[in-house]
């Protein structure tokens, strides 16, 4: 086999590519290989150089590690392309959180659709598009694009129907709901198997079967309301499967946010959600574990170096996607896993041109997807919801149509929930302020956006009175943290 290039995009997320480089070199027809780094920051560049370079000279690999923030520079003659980006920093997620809650629309982690997330993809799909240009022009003929980053459906929606690139959006909700069934069921590896489809981040378990025995919903629920951690932490996504019939992938925080039912009323919402853990539902909880957690690989660097040095073990390669997905194409060895793609009639009930997330089989042929399913009822409708949410959320990043993005948030079910339209459109005007430096499409809009917050007669309300629901500061998490350690030395 050749060697080919691998570039991946947003590296300086030293953890995650980390992994993606170690799952990838698992597979020994994929050593020979050049991986061509590229991030904004070069010292995480530097940082995540050493240590893949310390992983191949460890193993005694032929493979190839150069890093540059040159984008285009390493997506030249790339056959894979692999995207882990968040556009903006935490500077502009935290006003993905912090602004629409000020109007009482409370998100736990708002990266997908709500608000946060529509403008989050406003930021990302101008970014995706100046990826995929460069992918037509220097890429290898053919390169396919993996998108990893949020908003996902938004991202991939872009750069298949405006970037012209041959991609596919992966996650990794599915194989994390599958384990959770797995365990409170007791089955051991090889025992579950499963058919789940849907949109990312409202994928559903509508087949379930263990040692080829069908699992019903009374059975699940009986399960996980049996199950001493999971009957606490997910008590919404329990509820959801009780009225839905079918268990969804989604976290406790996560699901909460994107349906109109759970999160509308303050004094609901902690009904719902669990603390033990910030993916179970507490407000602005992924800002405060991205903030808390920014900079972990610069203390944990030293162990992270040490452990490079180690021999790869293949049989500790992980579920993500994308090393399977090269190895099927790269081998023929057939992988079948969950992709986000344009439906073009897989989901019998969902629109044509929206992106989905449902099983495929992939070998030297590509990715072929199972076609003819047919979600229930309810599920449909809920996916829908959300994908008339999406497309006119694309639609507004292409064009700058600050009117459509507005509307776009209007329909969004618990932004819909909550807000008055005066309240959405004074919503959208801040946060498009706040954002501007991000947000090239909407640059002739930004002075008018100014003009109307100066003379606005919305009031925004304080709704992060319940207890630690609060969106916190770096430096209120640091002082609560010193006043622990007092208590304790104490």
């Amino acid at each position: 086999m050749s060697r080919f290039k691998i570039a991946i995009i947003g590296a300086g997320s030293i953890g995650f590519t980390k992994k993606l480089f170690t799952d990838i070199l698992s597979v020994p027809e994929l050593q020979d290989v050049e991986f061509a780094l590229t991030d904004l920051s070069e010292h995480n560049l530097g940082m995540i150089k050493t240590i893949l370079d310390r992983i191949v000279e460890a193993n005694r690999l032929p493979t190839r590690v150069t890093a540059t923030t040159d984008r285009r520079r390493a997506l030249e003659g790339a056959r894979y392309i692999i995207s882990c980006v968040r556009v903006g920093g935490l500077g502009a997620y935290a006003d993905d959180i912090r602004i629409p809650l000020k109007y009482g629309v409370d998100q736990c982690v708002g990266d997908t659709i709500c608000a946060g997330g529509i403008l989050y993809g406003q930021r990302n799909i101008p970014v995706i598009l100046d990826f995929c240009k460069d992918i037509r022009e220097v890429a290898e003929p053919g390169a396919k694009f993996l998108n990893y980053a949020n908003p996902m459906a938004m991202n991939t929606w872009a750069a298949i129907e405006y970037g012209k690139v041959d991609t596919v959006g992966l996650c990794h909700g599915v194989q994390h709901g599958a384990e959770q069934i797995a365990e409170i069921l007791g089955a051991k590896d090889g025992e579950l198997d499963y058919i789940c489809s849907g949109i990312n981040h409202q994928t559903w378990f509508i087949d379930v079967r263990l040692n080829g025995r069908k699992i019903g919903k009374d059975e699940l629920v009986a399960a996980f309301e049996a199950h001493q951690v999971f009957s606490k932490q997910e008590k919404l996504r329990i509820d959801v499967l009780k009225r839905f019939g079918v268990y969804s992938t989604e976290s406790n925080g996560h699901l909460s946010e994107y349906l109109p039912w759970y999160r509308k009323r303050p004094e609901e919402i902690t009904k719902w959600i669990d603390m033990s853990d910030w993916i179970h539902g507490e407000t602005g909880g992924y800002l405060r574990y991205s903030t808390e957690t920014r900079n972990w690989f610069e203390t944990e660097y030293p162990q992270l170096l040490a452990s490079a040095g180690k021999p790869i073990d293949a049989a500790k390669r992980s579920n993500e996607h994308a090393s399977h997905i090269l190895e099927a194409l790269e081998t023929g060895r057939v992988y079948r896993g969950h992709f986000n793609v344009k439906n073009n009639g897989v989901i019998t009930n969902l629109p044509a041109d929206a992106i989905i997330e449902s099983p495929g089989f992939v070998d030297r042929f590509g990715i072929n997807m199972v076609s003819g399913i047919t979600l229930p009822e309810a599920c449909a409708a809920t996916c829908i919801s959300s994908i008339n949410v999406q497309r006119m959320s694309v639609h507004a990043a292409i064009s700058g149509d600050i009117e459509l993005l507005k509307l776009a948030v209007l329909h969004d079910p618990l932004v819909g929930a909550i807000c008055t339209p005066e309240e959405v459109w004074q919503m959208v005007d801040e946060m498009v302020v706040a954002q501007a430096e991000w947000l090239p499409q909407y640059a002739h809009a930004i002075d008018a956006a100014k003009e109307r917050l100066a003379r606005a007669t919305v009031k925004t309300r304080d709704w992060k009175g319940a207890a630690r629901r609060e969106v916190r500061s770096i430096e209120e998490i640091r002082q609560e943290k010193e006043a622990a350690k007092l208590r304790v030395a104490g």
